[in-house]
């Protein structure tokens, strides 16, 4: 991912003191942005069909399926992280969304957010590209 050039030098609290949902907030946008670019760069279609494709990768269901499947191979530190917003408490709920898969994507969105922060992009990378994977099958 080439998006770490945003925080040099704007980076002043560790992503280790973001709360589980700040770090969600930011992995939501990284995750999107990571599917909208992977998406556009491989075929050519209207914006409309475009956004319709990135939803499939990008609704709390597919997350949920995607970090189910690999759970297995984040490490302790990254399981760790992805507990902590699993287990957060978020004021609301979406409508579309089931409380189960809505609580394991915000995990894998925390997770996200803490290794884009961390500035770990290989793994970063690697994580987004099992979980787009998982969610196409």
């Amino acid at each position: 991912m080439k998006i770490d050039n945003i925080l040099d030098g704007n980076l002043k609290i560790s992503p280790k003191e973001h709360s589980p949902l700040s770090l969600a907030f930011i992995g939501d946008a990284v995750y999107e942005l990571y599917v909208r670019c992977r998406i556009s760069g491989s075929k050519i279609a209207p914006a409309g069909k475009l956004h319709k494709e990135a939803v499939k990768y990008v609704r709390a269901h597919s997350q949920a399926e995607a970090i189910k499947a690999i759970q297995e191979s984040l490490t302790e530190e990254e399981l760790s992280i992805f507990k902590r917003g699993r287990n957060a408490k978020s004021a609301t709920v979406p409508k579309n969304a089931d409380v189960t898969d809505y609580r394991l994507a915000t995990g894998f969105e925390t997770l996200i957010g803490y290794l884009y922060l961390e500035g770990k992009t290989e793994r970063l990378t690697e994580i987004c590209k099992m979980a787009m994977s998982e969610a196409q099958e």
